[in-house]
């Protein structure tokens, strides 16, 4: 597995698109600051301005999409050149394989909302609209962690379907549906999505100001949902895996 970590390292350091999408996480963050300055509000509740840079569209479709693309990025190049046989024959197996992409995106996932998370907090202090406080920060930290772990497992279902599709075109719209999916479907069931199941999760405690939800929390539930769509997920790929 650290053999395979290695090479996934090495590979992604000479694509620039990767570096690019990790760019993406300064929107958010921006736009935020520009609509509070806009607005001249002074003296914001950390956690609304969070709510803005981190909390909100980051969670629901931007990271969603990020990582959608960079789950079939990190599959393409091999399912377009046929390279899985070589790797068979090691022998590398079909979950570590598998998983290995896995912990590809969870290091990505993470290292986004890091980005995030700095942005965040950065340009929310300086131009005056937060106070500096350690405790706010530890949340935005903490939230942002979250989201990165949870998002990375909400997208298995998407880099499964990028290990059994030979294309790009497939996963790339499959992520776009199943991002925007669990936007809408967070009015209608939270618990029938692994996305609108992250939210829930990360929202848990009614930190968030200005979130509503249309049905009682229920973090069991959310936790079944995300488990049962990527074990799902993962029995579909593994015998997809074993065809190829």
């Amino acid at each position: 597995m650290l053999s395979l970590l290695q090479t996934e390292f090495t590979k992604l350091r000479r694509r620039k698109l990767v570096w690019l999408m990790l760019g993406t996480a300064l929107i958010m963050p921006v736009l935020a600051m520009l609509l509070f300055g806009y607005r001249g509000d002074t003296n914001v509740e950390p956690a609304e301005f969070y709510r803005w840079s981190a909390f909100g569209a980051t969670l629901f479709v931007i990271l969603p999409v990020v990582l959608g693309v960079f789950s079939t990025m990190l599959m393409y190049n091999e399912t377009r050149n046929d390279t899985l046989k070589e790797l068979w024959m090691i022998p590398v197996s079909r979950l570590g394989y598998f998983f290995g992409k896995f912990f590809m995106v969870l290091f990505y996932s993470l290292s986004y909302m890091l980005v995030t998370a700095i942005a965040s907090a950065v340009l929310s202090i300086i131009p005056g609209y937060v106070a500096f406080q350690w405790d706010t920060i530890g949340f935005l930290f903490e939230k942002c962690l979250e989201i990165g772990v949870l998002n990375a497992c909400a997208m298995v279902p998407v880099l499964a379907a990028a290990s059994i599709a030979k294309g790009y075109i497939l996963p790339f719209c499959l992520t776009l549906v199943y991002a925007f999916a669990g936007f809408f479907l967070m009015t209608v069931n939270m618990y029938a999505h692994p996305i609108c199941s992250t939210a829930a999760i990360v929202m848990r405690n009614g930190d968030i100001p200005g979130v509503t939800f249309s049905q009682p929390l229920n973090i069991v539930s959310a936790v079944i949902c995300i488990v049962m769509w990527g074990t799902v997920s993962v029995v579909l790929a593994w015998f997809a895996l074993r065809r190829k």
